[in-house]
């Protein structure tokens, strides 16, 4: 069994997170359960975990309230809610702001450990994405203002000499700012930089 818990469960029944917490421990999974969303929110990093389950209805702060403060922080775990049947139109809603799926209380057993088991697989390609963009993002940062303005025209396609008259600055200025972008980009030219970008979109 995994020594740090990949699973983040979070009900207000403790029943319920000790019955799940046997079944993912007999699938072979760990997992770390919160009683309260508030709890959840205290924990050191919440996105460290691949998958999170919570309930949809609890005290003070529900499940869809602690889904979207934390899609709000950055990355947002693959998230699975547990319902019960007069809540179905709000998991509907989660699902259109980017929850993977929810089960009605009772649920069958083996579904749940289905669905969390599909989370994890696909936190593995969505966290490779966040952080591919988070890296893009921070190379984007350490441009000087200049160097942004460069860029801009550079990448609408404007010749040097004209980004020079542009900015009232020599050519030989305007390769070094170029030369520099690429370089603090990790690019080799306008073209890789181009695509690059398109990563954000």
């Amino acid at each position: 069994m995994a020594s740090d818990p990949r699973i983040a469960l979070v009900d207000d029944d403790a029943a319920v997170r000790d019955a799940l917490k046997w079944l993912f421990a007999s699938r072979g999974h760990s997992v770390a359960s919160f009683e309260s969303a508030a709890a959840l929110l205290a924990d050191r990093d919440p996105s460290r975990f691949s998958c999170l389950v919570l309930d949809l209805r609890m005290p003070g702060m529900g499940g869809m309230e602690l889904f979207q403060t934390l899609v709000g922080r950055g990355y947002c775990p693959p998230t699975l809610f547990l319902t019960g049947h007069g809540d179905v139109p709000q998991a509907v809603a989660a699902l259109k702001q980017g929850a993977v799926d929810f089960l009605e209380k009772p649920f069958d057993d083996n579904a749940l450990v289905s669905l969390v088991e599909n989370c994890l697989s696909l936190d593995t390609e969505r966290r490779g994405a966040w952080e591919r963009r988070r890296q893009i993002e921070r190379r984007l940062g350490d441009l000087t203002p200049r160097e942004r303005e460069v860029m801009a025209l550079f990448l609408d396609g404007k010749l040097n000499k004209q980004i020079a008259d542009e900015l009232d600055i020599s050519m030989k200025t305007v390769e070094v700012h170029r030369a520099r972008v690429l370089e603090k980009m990790g690019v080799k030219s306008a073209v890789e930089l181009a695509n690059l970008l398109k990563e954000l979109d």
